[in-house]
């Protein structure tokens, strides 16, 4: 086995087991939303796991692992806290349990385990700078890592701002447009993306780092195919569909910009 094999296999057995650990929680509290703190997380212990058992640079592995750990550690606490404690279950994992009729504790457990592969899948920008062995970060890893902080500080920054909207009840049934929400539907998942551009361009100088650019290209297919946008999208229409269809018509999907008359 090769060293690269042994290292993904040992990140997919931590990050499965942390999701057959969220899988018995989330029967318990009957709240699948769990699932999407654990992706997150999943995603920075991989990191940590290269850095750990990695044989390249120290200094490029910690700072890989250091950006990972802040920015799944701070998505998987948001979204414990706005999704999961204290909270109903989210309607796209209502409407899935609809969806899915019965032995619906198996086909969780299917797909806890199926975020845990996408999770360890998504980490090979962290696996090939793990394996490379230059001294000390170049050009590409600086580049990385400042594409990192604005997109980790618009993620932040538009979350928190969702987050306030939220706290007030006179804008329950109301579409959110403050700040990054004026601009973008969801600037959140556009600054999300971004970040998966930074890590991709991090490692692109490692061997066998242009790999690593699959990683930003399957979050963009994720985001407006599978359980990004539509989703999201589809939820909001059926609780304020009014609202939300004129927002549809005034404001970009993804890409911050200015919005257009209604």
């Amino acid at each position: 086995m090769t060293e690269a094999a042994w290292l993904a296999g040992s990140a997919w057995l931590v990050v499965a087991t942390l999701m057959f650990v969220l899988w018995v929680v989330h029967l318990v509290l009957r709240n699948a939303a769990i699932v999407d703190a654990g992706w997150a997380a999943g995603v920075a212990l991989s990191a940590i796991v290269y850095a750990m058992l990695g044989d390249g640079d120290p200094l490029r592995r910690w700072v890989f692992a250091a950006m990972a750990a802040i920015w799944g550690g701070r998505l998987a606490v948001y979204l414990f806290l706005t999704r999961v404690y204290r909270q109903p279950e989210e309607g796209r994992y209502v409407d899935l349990r609809k969806r899915w009729g019965g032995n619906l504790t198996f086909k969780f457990l299917l797909f806890f385990q199926f975020q845990a592969v996408i999770a360890v899948v998504l980490s090979m920008p962290f696996l090939a700078a793990a394996l490379d062995g230059r001294a000390g970060l170049g050009w590409f890893e600086y580049a990385g890592l400042a594409l990192w902080l604005v997109a980790f500080t618009g993620e932040s920054l538009a979350d928190w701002q969702l987050h306030q909207f939220k706290l007030d009840p006179a804008n329950r049934g109301r579409v959110c447009q403050l700040g990054l929400w004026r601009y973008s539907r969801h600037p959140n998942y556009f600054f999300e993306w971004l970040i998966w551009v930074a890590y991709a361009v991090f490692a692109l100088a490692s061997p066998w780092g242009w790999v690593s650019l699959l990683a930003p290209a399957l979050m963009l297919y994720f985001l407006f195919r599978v359980t990004g946008i539509p989703a999201t999208e589809a939820q909001a229409l059926r609780s304020r569909p009014q609202a939300y269809r004129r927002y549809q018509e005034t404001t970009s999907a993804f890409v911050p910009w200015s919005p257009r008359r209604g």
